[in-house]
């Protein structure tokens, strides 16, 4: 007889664990035109308690001689690491744009902030020829776009605002399902588009909507939309997304329970 083991699902890796392995994808990354690093032997890094990666690149790929050590030194911002650098370049200094993780295998590796980090960072990455935004794209990370025939309807405080039979469901790892919902079967009437935009390294840049009769309890720009989207996710191009986090979503007659996501404590009321 077959024994069937029901498990939860886990990481393989403790969140509390440093964790590294090596890349064979070509990486550069540069500050405006200045290539800072170009390698053939970056290595992802994944920190402790931080959900996406980083690179870090042996010291014969980086332009050393634009580091300094860095004059306030932000320490244990990276895995308890002491020690930072200063970018300077073209007369502008970046501050502890970058660091060394403190572990033996590591130590001859340096790594870089991305520039929408606070404080900055270098601007333009690579993967062979091709622009990444926002983090590295994790190996151990899938995103897929289906097309559907489930009902699907949103209601914010009681009002049902979308009403479809042709969603795009996205999967994306660690995350709730995500409905994304044709323009023609949104109540868009009943929304303002904000100056909010988000990028994400898998889907693309996003622009926002916030519902414009909204009460106190309810977030600031919880729809959005992809109007040009990365080919990988393509099908969900201009349709209309919600946090499930923050409305009610209904599932073929089922309502659907209200995640708890990284997300949840960003969805700030609209007043």
């Amino acid at each position: 007889m077959t024994r069937i083991l029901k498990v939860e699902r886990r990481h393989q890796v403790p969140d509390d664990t440093l964790t590294w392995e090596p890349r064979e994808r070509r990486v550069r990354a540069a500050r405006g035109e200045t290539v800072v690093v170009d390698s053939l032997r970056a290595v992802l890094v994944w920190e402790p308690g931080r959900p996406v990666p980083l690179y870090a690149f042996p010291r014969e790929d980086v332009r050393t001689d634009l580091l300094r050590p860095a004059a306030d030194p932000d320490t244990g911002a990276h895995s308890g690491s002491e020690t930072f650098y200063d970018l300077v370049l073209d007369g502008e200094t970046i501050a502890n744009a970058a660091w060394t993780f403190p572990v033996d295998e590591l130590s001859d590796y340096v790594s870089f902030e991305w520039s929408w980090r606070p404080g900055g960072g270098l601007d333009h990455w690579y993967e062979e020829d091709e622009e990444i935004f926002i983090h590295p794209r994790d190996p151990y990370s899938r995103v897929d776009a289906l097309a559907s025939s489930r009902h699907v309807q949103v209601e914010i405080d009681g009002v049902l605002v979308a009403d479809t039979h042709s969603p795009v469901l996205l999967f994306e790892t660690r995350l709730p399902v995500r409905y994304y919902i044709p323009r023609e079967d949104v109540r868009l009437d009943l929304f303002t588009p904000t100056d909010h935009h988000t990028g994400c390294p898998y889907k693309g840049t996003a622009e926002y909507w916030s519902l414009t009769a909204a009460a106190d309890t309810v977030p600031a720009n919880l729809a959005w939309s992809y109007p040009d989207p990365l080919p990988a996710v393509r099908s969900v191009r201009g349709m209309i997304a919600f946090y499930n986090e923050a409305v009610d979503i209904t599932v073929d007659g089922e309502l659907t329970p209200r995640p708890v996501t990284g997300f949840t404590g960003t969805l700030k009321p609209s007043r």
